[in-house]
């Protein structure tokens, strides 16, 4: 007996795609991102855009601030009073809707990556912005566990001077140049398109 066919999954249309402008907090010069992304996006997905865009590899945790909310992923092994709402059910229609023009995304509670994230337009969809894409940037992200800002500023002290006490030991670390104004768009791009979401 054959099993009954299964239906094909419905997945909503987008009503508006959001022009995002993420920005890391406090380095300069400012390592930017200008990205689009639909309404029908959760934030969890919206988390995973976010770090390809800026060159994060989804080693730490995350959180958002929205309108005087929090949205991650809880977590029962750490009770916490006010525990995050869960980014897997918050799509960013619902939360953005038309009235926020501005929230936060933290990455890596250690490090303490703080972006601001900016809407800059909402747009009506067509054939070409529906699926995640970056539209421009600067600056290259900084490598993973260096330590937040401060260790950031040392890191990119000891790679730029080859005199320097630390700067074999930085190109060892790092996996060798690090060029802090690289930005490669296509490369972003290959990333984000790597997500299928």
């Amino acid at each position: 007996m054959m099993s009954p066919a299964k239906k094909p999954s419905r997945r909503t249309e987008p009503q508006r795609i959001y022009q995002l402008l993420v920005a890391l907090d406090e380095i300069q010069p400012t390592i930017w991102r200008r990205l689009w992304v639909a309404d029908t996006l959760t934030l969890a997905k919206l988390d995973r855009v976010i770090q390809a865009a800026m060159g994060w590899t989804n080693s730490h945790l995350h959180e958002f601030k929205i309108a005087g909310r929090r949205y991650g992923i809880p977590d029962d092994e750490w009770p916490d009073d006010n525990p995050p709402s869960d980014d897997r059910r918050s799509h960013i229609g619902a939360v953005l809707d038309d009235s926020v023009s501005e929230f936060t995304y933290l990455y890596d509670f250690g490090d303490h990556w703080q972006h601001t994230v900016k809407v800059e337009k909402l747009l009506r969809p067509n054939e070409i912005n529906t699926s995640p894409t970056c539209l421009a940037g600067q600056n290259a992200c900084p490598p993973e566990d260096v330590g937040g800002i401060g260790g950031y500023m040392e890191f990119l002290e000891a790679i730029r001077d080859p005199t320097h006490d630390e700067h074999i030991a930085m190109w060892r670390w790092s996996g060798g140049p690090f060029d802090p104004a690289g930005f490669d768009l296509n490369a972003t791009n290959a990333a984000i398109r790597k997500l299928r979401i």
